[in-house]
């Protein structure tokens, strides 16, 4: 009788229990119920909400947010670094959503409103934020999400012909340049498909490097976004990289590039993209 009575117990606090997280700041986040009315300022908090199966409980999402079609209909706040305070207020949300970086947690507390800060650098940190944002939306959906992202990282890493294996490449995040680096969750499905990246871990996830180290490094292979092409090859040396030299430059276009910045539910997708990338480009060095 005592453990049906305790059974019981533990059945009823359940949800309570399941409500509650420790975001990246360290902060500990308690819903009294499952949100319904959520602000995701992460593009890819955004993806993470609607691929657990959750997407008609946004009210509200950053500019950048653009993925599934649905959420383009939704009142853009800003963006995740500069929030519009007042628009968030508005929208009388139970949960948003957050990156830690953003400065804005602290202000929206304040007013009373519910923040999760969540960080996604790693392949490790996309499995852990599935299943916080899993346990905060009241969802189990989580684990079998994140199998299905590994499957597929794993199933391009197949599909990727011999000769491109251990190809040198240089993936470039954004004009600075910025780099991904070993570290980071590009880094990492990179090694995972079985290249070399020319940005070693020491250097951090995302470093801003000299253009000249890239140049010196000389990767049989660039991938980069349509929008920072623009002035590439006069850039001083990269015309002597062999990549450049060779025409070894794997250019994705905006929707493809969003793909593949983002640390979340489509990190399969960009790894089948970067796949590609070094099959047509992995030929005889």
């Amino acid at each position: 009788m005592k453990h049906l009575l305790l059974w019981v117990l533990v059945w009823l606090c359940w949800p309570a229990l399941a409500l509650q997280i420790t975001d990246d700041r360290g902060t500990q986040v308690t819903l009294p119920k499952p949100p319904q009315r959520i602000v995701s300022l992460l593009p890819s908090l955004t993806e993470t909400v609607c691929e657990l199966g959750q997407c008609q409980r946004l009210v509200g999402v950053d500019r950048y947010s653009n993925y599934p079609a649905s959420v383009r209909a939704l009142p853009q706040v800003g963006g995740g670094l500069d929030p519009n305070i007042e628009a968030i207020v508005a929208l009388k949300p139970d949960l948003v959503l957050m990156s830690v970086s953003s400065r804005a947690s602290e202000r929206l507390e304040a007013l009373g409103l519910k923040v999760a800060a969540l960080e996604t650098k790693s392949h490790a940190d996309v499995q852990r934020v599935l299943e916080r944002v899993g346990v905060l939306l009241a969802v189990n959906d989580a684990q079998r999400v994140w199998r299905h992202i590994d499957a597929g990282v794993s199933a391009a890493a197949q599909s990727l012909p011999a000769q491109a294996k251990n190809l040198r490449i240089y993936f470039e995040v954004n004009r600075g340049p910025y780099a991904a680096g070993e570290s980071s969750f590009i880094g990492e499905t990179l090694t995972r498909l079985g290249v070399k990246n020319v940005v070693p871990t020491s250097l951090g996830p995302f470093p801003k490097l000299n253009p000249e180290y890239v140049v010196r490094a000389n990767p049989d292979v660039i991938m980069i976004s349509q929008r920072n092409v623009p002035g590439l090859p006069q850039r001083p040396g990269w015309a002597g990289i062999r990549a450049v030299r060779e025409q070894r430059i794997c250019i994705f276009p905006a929707e493809q590039a969003d793909v593949l910045i983002r640390p979340g539910p489509r990190m399969a997708e960009g790894a089948r993209l970067m796949a590609q990338c070094l099959a047509d480009k992995g030929g005889a060095r």
